[in-house]
């Protein structure tokens, strides 16, 4: 049995579980190090067993909790070579504790890749993980489109959480300053309800039954919205949710696992 587990989704903090077994990881530690721990005790899951934090970036809503979730736990954290680089200049406690993703890295029975993700910084990243049954599951938010790398590497995956993180007209008429609204509009900003809609349609289709929708805006998005999005596109390829797919939208904090 594999997990999925959305700790906290949302531009105030993101941290996943992924486990099987007896093996787990988290992606991302973006909340504090006490919300961590408390979240993966309900899941019987000690902090100490996990097999590496795997960071996605290094904005403050991924990495919050991690300086002091690795001096107290001492997991060993996983990045790109850029996101490795910037957190050993932001967090310099942790950098012994630091490895640079450059092909697949195997925790336990799980098997992790790396996959680029467009975002405004260097080195931003998305992450399949295999686990022993022979299912994948991925995490991928923070990402301004969907480019065939990130496609490719979501295609086959039983469960994704998948970034919706905006309705473009509530952004749109909303509060954000001009430049704001640009960079989150933009190829290196976050993905859209719709931009997401149309992935899961491809995705779906190649064979995704459990999908999980993440990194909600507060501000210019409403869970009910993405939702419709999501099922409408999926409707339009005679895809029926609870039938040939689930979905769950993925709180700001206190997730549910995701059997898979």
């Amino acid at each position: 049995m594999s997990r999925l587990f959305p700790i906290a989704s949302s531009s105030s903090g993101n941290c996943t579980y992924i486990g099987h077994g007896k093996d787990g990881i988290l992606v991302d530690a973006g909340i504090s190090c006490k919300g961590i721990a408390d979240a993966l005790s309900l899941g019987a899951v000690d902090p100490k067993t996990l097999g590496g934090i795997f960071i996605t970036h290094e904005h403050t809503d991924h990495i919050q909790g991690l300086r002091v979730f690795v001096k107290k736990y001492q997991v060993p954290v996983f990045a790109s070579r850029l996101t490795a680089n910037a957190l050993t200049a932001e967090i310099p406690e942790i950098e012994d504790h630091i490895h640079i993703v450059e092909g697949d890295v195997a925790v336990g029975d799980m098997t992790i890749h790396r996959f680029a993700t467009s975002h405004d910084c260097e080195g931003s990243s998305g992450y399949v993980i295999s686990l022993p049954d022979g299912k994948k599951c991925a995490v991928c938010t923070d990402l301004g489109f969907v480019s065939e790398e990130v496609h490719a590497a979501l295609t086959g995956c039983a469960a994704v959480l998948f970034e919706s993180n905006h309705d473009v007209a509530m952004l749109q008429k909303g509060s954000y300053p001009p430049h704001l609204k640009t960079r989150i509009l933009s190829d290196k900003g976050h993905l859209s309800n719709t931009a997401c809609a149309k992935e899961l349609q491809r995705l779906v289709e190649s064979g995704t039954t459990r999908i999980v929708l993440g990194h909600l805006s507060r501000e210019n998005n409403l869970p009910e919205i993405a939702k419709s999005s999501a099922t409408a596109a999926l409707m339009d390829k005679g895809l029926i949710e609870d039938e040939d797919y689930t979905l769950y939208i993925a709180p700001p904090k206190n997730g549910k696992a995701i059997i898979f």
